[in-house]
């Protein structure tokens, strides 16, 4: 079967779950409701990872419980020199352009954290666009919702011939439910949620070379 798109993640996703950034990023968070809100260090942490559980982001529980100006808190969590957690990867263009498919960045993010990494693996151009919060409307991932409006985002009327890729079993959860078929990414244990597992994006003309079967075959004649 032919799939006419890929969505794919960006943090810990394009690039390996072992760099420490998005831990990093993390930290931003967490010091971010510190010296901008107030709060104290010793019920940060696990306020933030509250929020995360109950509304899918930190950012989303701030926006609700604090009213936080969202271009605000995404500059200040990204504020991070790359080049200490990234480590250039010269396979990674040339797996991603000899896929056929449109490809989409969908992410909890912001464009701007997700173009700074695009132009450091020097990949920009081989993405259709970037879907990220502020497109979704600052509804985030894993609600089904977000995959429905990046969907209709990217033109794609029927997930069925979509793909998904994330690092996280939670998001492609609904995902999956929803139709687009779905890539575990960081792992190649076998999980429920994903339709495939995968170390990495390098793994895929093995793991899933469906991929690269854009059109159906001829029909034989007799």
């Amino acid at each position: 079967m032919p799939f006419t798109a890929l969505f794919i993640d960006l943090d810990d996703t394009i690039y390996p779950n072992t760099s420490g950034l998005w831990g990093a990023i993390r930290e931003r968070m967490t010091l971010f409701m510190h010296e901008r809100l107030g709060l104290s260090p010793e019920v940060t942490p696990d306020l933030r990872r509250s929020y995360v559980e109950k509304y899918g982001t930190t950012l989303r529980g701030l926006q609700i419980h604090y009213q936080v100006d969202p271009w605000a808190f995404l500059a200040y969590v990204h504020d991070l020199p790359l080049e200490v957690y990234l480590q250039p990867d010269p396979y990674l263009p040339v797996i991603l352009s000899s896929l056929p498919q449109p490809k989409w960045i969908l992410t909890n993010a912001d464009a701007g954290h997700a173009s700074r990494v695009l132009a450091y693996f020097g990949i920009t151009r081989l993405f259709s666009g970037v879907i990220d919060i502020h497109a979704l409307g600052y509804v985030c991932k894993p609600e089904v919702e977000a995959y429905r409006r990046a969907l209709a985002i990217a033109g794609e009327a029927d997930p069925t011939i979509c793909v998904f890729f994330d690092d996280s079993v939670r998001n492609l959860a609904p995902a999956r439910h929803l139709g687009l078929t779905t890539v575990l990414v960081g792992s190649d244990e076998p999980d429920p949620t994903a339709n495939y597992s995968i170390s990495s994006l390098k793994d895929l003309p093995i793991a899933f070379p469906q991929l690269w079967n854009t059109f159906p075959e001829p029909e034989r004649r007799s």
